[in-house]
């Protein structure tokens, strides 16, 4: 049988209408006839039978690379000439889950941190959402294991200011094989170009990670740090930062080399409405059950912070925390307070 080809022009990606195929979105089969998409690839027959391919980062709900829908052949599309993508908002529920998985994905990334299975990875998101949280749980969980077999814990988080000779040191103390640096909030390390050309070295991808420090020290020969050491250990990055818009060219490509070095999460949490959602999920899962507050307060919280979200100084669980602290310590007064504590003065 002779399937029809639709031109695809150089640079160019043809518009093409689903009349009859589907996409596994969170396991459930969804049916897509009628919906537009950018075809990136024609009609293929792999080992789960036929698909085409298009771009699903064009489309709110689905996944942010090419995904294959699957047809039985090309006469289940056509072209859609001129029309455009179809237009969809991503639903709250969607919203949620879409968060959930990345934060899931961020403790088993993490545990294969752990495992040394994953050398290095970098963890970008704004302020408050649960980053450090959600590593640093799951690397406590070992290191309990650790101190119950009276083993030394095999990690050590690291935020703040640090300086080039202070990052060679801490490396060093943490260069054993299975142990795992957490940099958290430690963004003057991205801003220096000797940092930066350390942690190439120690995440390097070659089989021996060797960092060398080849100037003169009194700090080094104080602490008997030796002026060259082998990397075993493994390293998490928790950063605001987002790579992408560094200005500096010379220091974006430093950035550049690092982030090939690693793999790099980013949790996607950038709108108010995201921020409000993630925080509906956590308190929802249970982040203020130890304030036995009781579920009609917890709802009145987060209402609070729904409505004057724009108000707040930071649209982040950090604050929700902050006015669960208020509403234990002063359960008649504390919308008040939080006026006064959390949020910018007019």
């Amino acid at each position: 049988m002779r399937h029809k080809t639709l031109t695809m022009k150089e640079g160019n990606m043809t518009q093409i209408r689903i009349l009859k195929g589907t996409y596994k979105i969170r396991g459930k089969d969804v049916e897509l006839a009628g919906m537009v998409f950018p075809m990136t690839e024609e009609f293929k027959v792999g080992a789960k039978g036929g698909y085409v391919t298009v771009d699903g980062a064009a489309i709110a709900g689905f996944p942010d690379r090419n995904i294959k829908i699957a047809v039985e052949s090309a006469d289940d599309y056509e072209s859609a000439g001129n029309k455009k993508t179809t237009q969809r908002e991503e639903t709250d529920e969607e919203t949620i889950e879409r968060m959930r998985e990345r934060f899931e994905m961020l403790e088993e990334m993490t545990k294969a941190t752990k495992k040394g299975d994953v050398k290095a990875m970098i963890v970008s998101g704004p302020p408050g959402v649960g980053k450090s949280h959600g590593v640093e749980k799951v690397l406590g969980k070992h290191d309990l294991i650790a101190t119950l077999g009276e083993r030394a814990p095999k990690y050590e988080v690291v935020k703040g200011a640090m300086s080039a000779i202070g990052l060679y040191c801490k490396l060093y103390k943490m260069a054993d094989k299975d142990n795992v640096i957490v940099f958290d909030d430690c963004d003057s390390i991205f801003a220096d170009e000797l940092s930066l050309n350390i942690l190439k070295a120690a995440l390097d991808s070659k089989k021996t990670r060797r960092i060398h420090w080849n100037t003169d020290s009194f700090k080094l020969r104080n602490e008997g740090v030796p002026d060259s050491f082998e990397f075993k250990g493994s390293a998490i990055f928790i950063t605001n930062i987002k790579f992408d818009n560094v200005k500096s060219k010379k220091m974006r490509d430093h950035l550049e080399a690092l982030e090939s070095r690693c793999h790099y999460i980013d949790l996607t949490i950038d709108t108010d409405r995201e921020k409000m959602l993630r925080i509906q999920q956590i308190t929802n899962d249970g982040m203020l059950d130890e304030y036995a507050l009781g579920a009609d307060v917890v709802e009145e919280i987060v209402d609070y912070i729904d409505i004057n979200k724009k108000k707040l100084r930071e649209l982040s669980l950090r604050t929700v925390l902050k006015v669960a602290d208020l509403a234990k310590a002063f359960p008649d007064k504390w919308e008040a307070m939080a006026e006064n504590t959390v949020m910018r003065r007019a």
